[in-house]
């Protein structure tokens, strides 16, 4: 039975090199010369952390971030970027973006709900962190493909083991 996974995977590699190129650019850009701005990348955590002297250095490093994961192909729809700017102690500021790595469950739910709701003749199940759709042949599958790419364009899925 023909079948493929439903993930939520950022190419790691891509965001490495981003935040390689964005440190170089910072650190000769004459505006943050002699300042303590900088972009951390922490992968066990998958965490990006911005530090500057203000918030509005902080933005602009997280502008010079956002702009070479965009030229690397990365979508910042990856990118949680809730978090508050907090003090670090004398005048620096620090800031957390959290990478989104794995099907949230209520995502899930919706994606489930959305095959489910389209009448095609597919079934889809959660499992764990990804979701798994099934059907009898190979154009079902297109077709699911096609309604996840429509109904959930914010969210950067990708589809993988495409097994027949």
């Amino acid at each position: 039975m023909p079948s493929f996974d439903v993930v939520l995977e950022p190419d790691m590699v891509a965001i490495k090199n981003s935040v390689a190129n964005a440190e170089k650019e910072i650190g000769t850009r004459f505006d943050f010369k002699g300042t303590s701005a900088s972009v951390e990348l922490k992968e066990k955590e998958k965490e990006l952390v911005l530090i500057g002297d203000s918030d509005f250095q902080i933005e602009q490093v997280s502008t010079v971030l956002i702009g070479k994961l965009t030229k690397q192909n990365v979508t910042v729809n990856y990118l949680d970027m809730s978090a508050k700017i907090e003090k670090i102690g004398g005048d620096k500021v620090k800031q957390v973006y959290k990478i989104k790595a794995g099907i949230e469950a209520e995502l899930a739910k919706k994606i489930t709900g959305a095959i489910k709701n389209s009448k095609l003749k597919v079934q889809a199940s959660i499992q764990g962190d990804e979701v798994r759709i099934t059907g009898k042949n190979r154009d079902d599958l297109q077709l699911a493909i096609a309604l996840l790419r429509k109904d959930f364009a914010d969210q950067p899925l990708k589809q993988q083991n495409f097994r027949d």
